[in-house]
């Protein structure tokens, strides 16, 4: 049995949308369990088989099948992107236990660390090559990001 992210996901929608409380799903190569709500419930209180979830799936309609999909913000055409220079790990502080780097509000001034980008085991500061005020942070503490995805939104004025 192959599966993605995108088809746990829309697994997850159905479930969270049909009041399913526990589903296990179970080959020689793949275990995935899923539990909501409080108190757990047994797998014996419980019986749900796949053709019940793709029977619920299919009779769902598209939008609700969308699972973490990012409100669109709303961007300004002159704020600047402060993209990924590579791929790795997002960390908007030095330390967990420090202040963020930059935070929605903040003034920036060029050459000012905005966040760092752990990658290969190294730790690489990024640099704003812009003034200005951060207007969005996109990105969450410890997410892992590609190259040239944007980060944040600085406003140059």
């Amino acid at each position: 049995m192959t599966i993605n992210f995108k088809e746990i996901s829309e697994l997850l929608a159905a479930i969270a949308k049909n009041n399913i409380t526990e589903l296990t799903l179970k080959n020689a190569d793949f275990e995935l369990t899923v539990s909501q709500g409080n108190p757990p419930v047994t797998s014996s209180s419980i019986s749900t088989t796949i053709t019940d979830i793709n029977s619920q799936l299919i009779s769902l309609p598209p939008e609700s099948l969308a699972v973490n999909q990012p409100a669109t913000p709303s961007i300004d055409k002159n704020w600047i992107a402060i993209e990924s220079p590579m791929v790795g790990t997002f960390y908007r502080s030095p330390a967990p236990d420090e202040p963020a780097f930059a935070s929605p509000g903040d003034r920036i001034k060029v050459g000012q660390t905005v966040c760092i980008i752990e990658a290969m085991k190294l730790m690489n500061e990024i640099e704003s090559e812009s003034a200005g005020q951060v207007m969005e942070v996109l990105v969450e503490n410890g997410q892992p990001i590609e190259f040239g995805q944007p980060l944040m939104y600085i406003n140059p004025n």
